[in-house]
């Protein structure tokens, strides 16, 4: 039985994790072991993903890195999303992401020029798919830079505005519960508890 490590990623504190939880189901299904289950919230284009970093650190040889999406793992510029997924390799392990073909068994059965030739066109397979996260992602800003510029210019546009009862929420019930039950409780995601603590702890009353 392979084991498999599963990835969830959203990009902000206001999105569920909900739908990409199937998966975990569905691993099972196919008969992976699940060795561990990384959730968190963060953008695709950072390196610098706690949970992403420790499940890389908790890799071993043989395990399968399983993501709904390619761009769950990575929407970094090409040179430091294929540096990511090299340190995956590293570990001696894999990624199995749905709608990229896996040509590894293929590879492993083969050698010579088909080899060389599947090896060649499975790295290709992976740049294409890590380029388009990434233009999917600059695309979305870029619209969202248009978006704003007009309604400004309408006079329309007053900024993002804290969810000022959540936070208070949050500041109220975590002297007296962990980050898990103080999330559960204010309806919020951990991370949203442990940014909102910490900027409570660093400026007293005043939420910002």
């Amino acid at each position: 039985m392979k084991n498999a490590r599963i990835y969830l990623r959203v990009s902000t504190d206001e999105q569920d994790l909900t739908r990409q939880e199937a998966i975990i189901e569905q691993a099972k299904n196919s008969g992976y072991y699940i060795a561990g289950v990384y959730k968190e919230s963060a953008s695709g284009a950072r390196s610098d993903r706690p949970e992403l970093l420790r499940m890389i650190s908790d890799l071993q040889v043989g395990d399968v890195v399983i993501a709904e999406k390619i761009d769950r793992i990575s929407r970094l510029p090409l040179s430091e999303a294929e540096n990511l997924i090299q340190s995956i390799k590293n570990k001696g392990a894999k990624l199995s992401i749905p709608n990229i073909v896996d040509l590894s068994d293929c590879i492993e059965n083969s050698e010579g020029i088909s080899k060389i030739v599947m090896e060649a066109t499975q790295d290709l397979l992976l740049k294409l798919a890590l380029q388009m996260a990434r233009d999917d992602y600059e695309d979305r800003r870029e619209r969202q830079k248009q978006g704003i510029e007009i309604a400004r210019a309408a006079g329309k546009y007053k900024g993002k505005k804290a969810n000022e009862n959540t936070n208070n929420l949050i500041v109220k019930l975590k002297p007296h519960h962990s980050i898990k039950e103080t999330a559960q409780l204010a309806g919020c995601s951990e991370s949203q508890v442990k940014r909102i603590w910490k900027i409570h702890q660093k400026n007293g009353d005043k939420l910002e």
